[in-house]
């Protein structure tokens, strides 16, 4: 292992612009401008089994792929969260010889900002019942109250009242602040509840955003950590995907593109859900805009959901007229047959699949795709456009997204929905993006219906307005925001 200030010189960062947590990661504290010539490289994926499909390790051997053929590159991934540590699916740093260290630090207590972000959180809830117990001067209505507390594990007996940290409105915020001021006016801006006249009350209100703030100010510069190969990363914010937005923190993507040449990131689970979410909310607003898409498919997954789920993928893609490849994530298990098979089905389609194996030889596994990328990919045309216009509300939002991402024919709103709806109307939020969370099984809200389902009903249970985050929850089907544990849980063999 390097030491991180040698790590940090090959980005042209001196020992003045970290701030050490030992000697194998820092934060960096350097200011960026916001204009970068950068080119960004989103990673995303199809449909995955419950142990995922490997966009993370993709990703960073894509990256030592960029340095071995000597391009200055860097990976901007997501921190992970305790919750599917402990759980099933995992860490988060990679595999086999496209890893990033300290991998246990990382995957643990990192540095710290998990709990700045969970401390944040829970500090507004407290603050809210102690106005109430104080006098309630704002006349908070106590039924109305809709800001929750957050613990990073899964906690199934905690679901009524508690949000997993990863989806919390707090880290929503911390990973679409563009800086400082940005991060306080939003932290002051979160929707807490309602007075008895209906009047909205926010968490300025409380004079409680500036101690979130401050709790909140050392873990917002990003996080600087190697691969196995020694290449830099930016690991920092950790939305999950299938109920928040599923990327990485923009003040780390924008670094990362004030700092190398070529970024590489991960949307988190398929492209029905991280990647659709970072096209339409992190890039609406912020600016950013990816130059290619490199989406990530198993013969392992494609066995398990059907190999028309790639279509599905492709389908949606296209509709964003960004140029992008499939790249067939190779396990050491898998027959030759499949693999030709998904190429040649790849090839009828008119899109190029390059296989990569950088899980078993690191950043050799993925030069085919880091040169085809940079000779054929980032020179394609690039049309980027949304899936839909700030001007339609709500509603119209949710079926545009249904129609043209699951391929659903109707939705289905619930009562509460509907009620919510109504709200959003009375509060003018229509111009609000939309976060699905939804299964990552499935295109669709059934985690059921593998492969490509098409013209059934999209149901909303309910939907959540974060005015901090300034974007508006929609809930499918059974989806929940605290998970449970499975029957045998990872940290049975932790020791």
């Amino acid at each position: 292992m390097k030491n991180i200030i040698e790590v940090g010189s090959k980005l042209g960062l001196s020992s003045n612009d970290l701030e050490l947590y030992g000697n194998d990661k820092a934060k960096i504290i350097k200011e960026f401008s916001s204009s970068s010539d950068s080119k960004l490289i989103l990673v995303t994926a199809i449909n995955p089994t419950p142990y995922g499909e490997g966009k993370t390790t993709v990703s960073i051997g894509l990256n030592d792929s960029f340095w071995k053929l000597g391009k200055k590159s860097i990976v901007c991934l997501r921190e992970p969260s305790l919750g599917p540590v402990f759980g099933m699916k995992g860490g988060a740093t990679g595999g086999g010889k496209a890893t990033i260290i300290p991998e246990e630090d990382i995957n643990l207590h990192f540095t710290g900002d998990f709990h700045a972000i969970t401390a944040a959180n829970n500090l507004l809830a407290a603050a809210i019942d102690n106005h109430i117990y104080q006098g309630n001067e704002l006349d908070i209505d106590e039924a109305s109250i809709c800001f929750k507390r957050c613990l990073d594990v899964n906690d199934r007996s905690l679901r009524n009242q508690f949000n997993i940290t990863a989806a919390s409105e707090i880290m929503a915020i911390f990973c679409l602040a563009n800086d400082f001021s940005d991060l306080r006016r939003r932290l002051g801006n979160i929707l807490v509840a309602y007075n008895h006249t209906g009047n909205p009350i926010y968490a300025k209100d409380l004079k409680v955003d500036g101690a979130m703030f401050l709790l909140l100010k050392k873990s917002f510069f990003p996080n600087l950590v190697q691969t196995l190969e020694g290449n830099p990363a930016l690991v920092h914010g950790g939305p999950f995907a299938n109920i928040a937005h599923g990327c990485c923190s923009l003040t780390s993507l924008k670094l990362g593109m004030n700092l190398a040449d070529y970024v590489i990131t991960e949307a988190g689970f398929g492209s029905d859900l991280g990647c659709e979410k970072f096209m339409n909310i992190l890039c609406r607003k912020s600016g950013v805009q990816p130059h290619y898409v490199v989406l990530v498919a198993t013969v392992r997954a494609l066995n398990h959901g059907g190999i028309e789920n790639l279509d599905a993928h492709i389908d949606h893609l296209r509709q964003y007229q960004v140029p992008f490849c499939v790249t067939l994530n190779k396990f050491l298990e898998d027959k030759e047959e499949d693999v030709q098979n998904i190429i040649q089905y790849c090839k009828e389609r008119s899109v190029d699949c390059i296989v990569t194996n950088s899980y078993q030889e690191g950043s050799a596994g993925s030069l085919d795709l880091a040169r085809y990328i940079l000779d054929t990919g980032l020179q394609k045309e690039n049309h980027f456009e949304y899936l839909y216009e700030d001007k339609l509300d709500i509603g119209e939002k949710i079926f545009d997204v249904a129609k043209k991402v699951y391929h659903a024919n109707k939705v289905e709103f619930s009562e509460e929905a509907t009620k919510k709806l109504n709200e959003i109307d009375r509060l003018n939020l229509n111009h609000y993006p939309i976060c699905i969370a939804k299964t990552q099984y499935s295109i669709s809200d059934n985690e059921k219906l593998l492969g490509y389902p098409k013209d059934y009903t999209i149901h909303v249970r309910d939907i959540i307005i974060q005015t901090g985050s300034e974007m508006i929850i929609v809930l499918l089907n059974k989806i929940i925001t605290m998970p449970g544990l499975p029957k045998h849980p990872n940290f049975e063999t932790m020791e």
